[in-house]
């Protein structure tokens, strides 16, 4: 079996596994979030005396349910206790192998862009290896110095320091595998979180239970502070994992603060959620939220290189479908195409190997190697500015 064929292969089931439990962890984070500011005091006496702070009914796939939450501990320790843990390990685990997969075996293609940061593919994975690991060390750190003190300046200190990691790894890396990084090391954080604090939080309430005695409820009040950070983190993460498929993204000029402004846009959002399930409605975070998000989309819009060219450039003749076809078979068949020379397979289903197949997807090849500049893939192939210039002078006369 080709070696490069088997790498999709995998990174296709790493994909598909890694959402299935990213799903499943997501799931139990916005539950349990909802769960807990949802719950109202108990008025059955028999609940208060076995130390039930909070309850709630709910219906679902016709069923009645009766969550209940107890302010300590329940007086004896159950059986059967289950512990949300397994998610999220799955999720960084199947994460961690997806981009190795994905970046760091094929870090000459997909982590380095000589544009930007001349790097060996060693330096290049080791950026990306140290931004987990530091990552996790500053928010740790971060959070056990400021969140005592106050929860709003841990939040705006942290988000200056994602902000400055943002803004250095678009200077070192290719702007897909900079903003994947952003979101692995928050991704991290989040399973750091479950890993060195909720899990033997837990697990030291349980002990001490089995000892007889009374658990320490700061432990418990520690372990969901992390938690409700991690309910917070999650749709930048889901963010950062998608924008690999929209170069407008990573390619700006600022692509670090394009994703630090759509990150709090989506922090804001979840905000309103968190608060309405304590019944309380503010509709200025998500109209903010949104406004943000829509505000970066419109700033970040590709622009018509012809409109900003400066008035002394030579005027170039509109080149023939011909033309560009050879440049698109010089340039970018290696990559979409039949048979394909540094990838396994065409690309997004995407072929520009022939004419006809060139015509058929002018507004791409125009949009990809013209406006946003990020095909071909880290330049590989050595697409000089004056081919671009030709491509623009194709699309725009017609791409007859």
């Amino acid at each position: 079996m080709d070696f490069s064929y088997l790498i999709d292969a995998v990174s296709m089931l790493l994909r598909w596994l890694h959402v299935i439990v990213a799903i499943a962890w997501i799931g139990a984070s916005f539950y349990f979030v909802w769960l807990d500011n949802s719950l109202k005091p108990p008025t059955d006496p028999k609940l208060i005396k076995d130390g039930v702070g909070g309850e709630l009914w709910a219906m679902h796939g016709g069923g009645f349910y009766n969550p209940q939450k107890y302010a300590g501990a329940p007086k004896h320790l159950p059986d059967d206790l289950h512990l949300f843990y397994w998610p999220s390990f799955s999720t960084w685990i199947t994460g961690f192998l997806l981009i190795s997969v994905l970046y760091y075996f094929q870090a000459s293609t997909y982590m380095i862009d000589p544009s930007v940061m001349p790097l060996s593919p060693t330096n290049a994975i080791g950026i990306g290896l140290t931004t987990l690991i530091v990552g996790w060390i500053v928010y740790d750190n971060l959070a056990k110095l400021l969140i005592e003190r106050s929860q709003l300046v841990f939040a705006i200190v942290y988000v200056a320091w994602v902000a400055l990691v943002a803004y250095v790894l678009c200077h070192l890396l290719a702007g897909r595998a900079a903003f994947i990084h952003v979101g692995a090391m928050i991704a991290t954080t989040m399973s750091g979180n479950v890993f060195f604090i909720i899990l033997p939080n837990q697990r030291k309430q349980i002990a001490a239970m089995k000892r007889g005695e009374v658990p320490d409820p700061s432990l418990g009040k520690k372990a969901k502070q992390r938690s409700y950070h991690n309910n917070y983190l999650t749709l930048p993460v889901i963010f950062a994992m998608i924008s690999n498929h929209y170069a407008s993204t990573y390619t700006h000029p600022h692509a670090w603060l394009v994703l630090i402004l759509i990150m709090i846009g989506s922090v804001l959002i979840r905000h309103f959620f968190n608060l309405r399930h304590f019944g309380i409605v503010r509709y200025e975070f998500p109209v903010v939220g949104m406004a943000i998000i829509l505000a970066v989309l419109v700033w970040i819009a590709p622009k018509h290189p012809v409109a900003t060219a400066s008035s002394d450039a030579p005027a170039v003749a509109a080149p023939t479908l011909a033309e560009i076809s050879v440049i698109a078979q010089e340039r970018c068949a290696a990559c979409h195409a039949d048979k394909t020379t540094i990838l396994p397979v065409a690309q997004a289903g995407v072929k520009l190997d022939t004419p006809e197949r060139v015509k058929q997807y002018a507004q791409r090849i125009y949009e990809r190697s013209v406006q946003l500049k990020n095909m071909p893939l880290g330049n590989m192939t050595h697409m000089t500015d004056e081919e671009r210039v030709k491509v623009g002078a194709w699309y725009l006369a017609g791409a007859k």
